[in-house]
């Protein structure tokens, strides 16, 4: 049996886990490269291997880090099957779909302007390829045993990081392989807590906050007091949000601070088509989060929920104080430009970061302080505060990392630490060999290992 790591490693995009036994490929995850550009680079590269020889896709979850290679997979001649939960395959369609979508949408904007350095601008891939993949899904129900080959079985558990995540565990040769996924945080607004796994051989963790404790924010009245300061100035607050749980997380709070009557009776603007499609997702879904209906009803009437781009321009031109929550998360792309070509550089707007940033995302710029930031060919003055509200991540921290791998009820022989920047994934592995003397390692892209 031998594992390769395609991608996640040693960085927090791009999961992608090779398991090779008996002749049999299992593919733990198909995620897309963000960030800087030699890893955005690698989405145009080809597999080691032929997709074609690839039997079985398990999606641990619907973002696009960890399913948004599927089109290329499909399109390079994967015919195998794609197992996840019902949850986890509604927001794969739709991630997918809006990031084709966003892809066109650059490619074109680039041809235009002339700003590629390419002769044409192509997307990485279109509509058509996103909605090639849908086929291939099979639904797999939470902690029910599938047999995806005579002898390898797979089980899906909660992992509580967004609707329908699961961790994986895959028994194969008398082994038994634990994915983490992205693992959520027991106390989330929404989620209900992760599963921790009893038994494992072999354990694949996500490391991303390997090396930070989150801090204990009171998220409600930091939110409060950012769009009361912003308001007080006549300006405009942006929360750049991932579409799927962070944009309803957010949503929720600022529902029950309206509620309590402590932020101001302005617009509050939901500007994500996918966002919003979601909502549906979380309908459909009711076991897998908190929300009851009488309050995601109430909350969804306190916002303005846009999905045409003509209103997209109207709000941005609106000079009145609002509230804009708009994808994407790491504001790499989305509806979130458009307003910040038009705000980053007034000294009135406030903008919120509200979750993980990769490496070289314009939103860790943001956060490193960047004086000026490049948006489809031109530069903007930063002349807006930048914030962040770290308790609303949807990952565990360090502390819970640590406290997923508590109830195992014997050492595994090894555990990997995945999808993490090398120095949180580094401090990761030392504080799991003093608290569990576990062996931990940390694989490189393209590594493999004999297990």
């Amino acid at each position: 049996m031998k594992v390769t790591f395609l991608g996640g490693a040693g960085t927090v995009t791009g999961s992608k886990t090779l398991i090779e036994s008996n002749g049999v490929r299992v593919l733990v995850d198909c995620g897309q490269f963000q960030g800087i550009k030699p890893l955005r680079e690698l989405n145009w590269e080809p597999l080691p291997i032929l997709p074609s020889t690839i039997d079985f896709v398990l999606l641990t979850h619907g973002h696009l880090d960890h399913c948004g290679w599927l089109p290329r997979l499909v399109n390079q001649g994967f015919k195998g099957k794609i197992y996840c939960t019902s949850p986890t395959k509604d927001i794969t369609k739709l991630i997918l779909l809006d990031s084709a979508k966003i892809q066109e949408e650059d490619a074109n904007r680039a041809n235009e302007g002339k700003y590629s350095k390419h002769e044409i601008a192509e997307p990485l891939y279109n509509i058509d390829d996103a909605e090639s993949v849908f086929p291939y899904f099979r639904i797999i129900k939470e902690n029910e045993t599938i047999s995806l080959d005579a002898e390898i079985s797979a089980v899906f558990t909660n992992a509580g990081h967004i609707l329908g995540a699961c961790s994986i565990t895959l028994v194969l040769e008398g082994k038994t392989l634990v994915f983490s996924g992205d693992i959520g945080r027991d106390d989330d607004v929404l989620m209900y807590a992760p599963t921790k796994p009893k038994k494992a051989d072999y354990i694949f963790l996500e490391s991303t906050y390997g090396n930070r404790i989150h801090p204990e924010e009171d998220v409600k009245s930091l939110l409060e007091a950012y769009i009361n300061n912003t308001y007080s100035k006549g300006g405009t607050v942006i929360i750049p949000s991932f579409a799927v749980e962070r944009a309803q997380t957010i949503m929720y709070l600022l529902w029950q601070l309206k509620e309590e009557d402590r932020i101001p009776n302005i617009p509050y603007i939901i500007d994500t088509p996918m966002g919003i499609s979601v909502l549906d997702v979380f309908e459909n879904n009711k076991k897998w989060h908190k929300l009851s209906d009488e309050d995601c009803v109430a909350m969804c009437k306190m916002f303005f929920m846009n999905s045409d781009y003509q209103e997209t321009i109207n709000m941005i031109y609106d000079k009145q104080p609002k509230v804009v929550i708009a994808a994407s998360g790491m504001i790499t792309g989305g509806r979130v430009l458009s307003y910040l070509e038009r705000y980053i550089s007034l000294i009135e707007t406030t903008i919120i970061i509200v979750g993980y940033q990769a490496e070289g995302t314009r939103g860790r710029k943001l956060l490193d302080g960047a004086t000026d930031i490049k948006i489809r060919g031109k530069y903007y003055d930063v002349k807006a505060n930048i914030v962040e509200i770290e308790g609303l991540s949807a990952h565990a921290d360090q502390q819970g990392l640590l406290n997923w791998l508590s109830e195992l009820h014997s050492k595994p022989a090894k555990v990997f630490l995945v999808h993490g920047e090398n120095q949180p994934a580094d401090e990761l592995r030392i504080k799991i060999k003093e608290r569990f003397d576990f062996n931990c390692s940390i694989p490189l892209m393209g590594q493999e290992f004999e297990l």
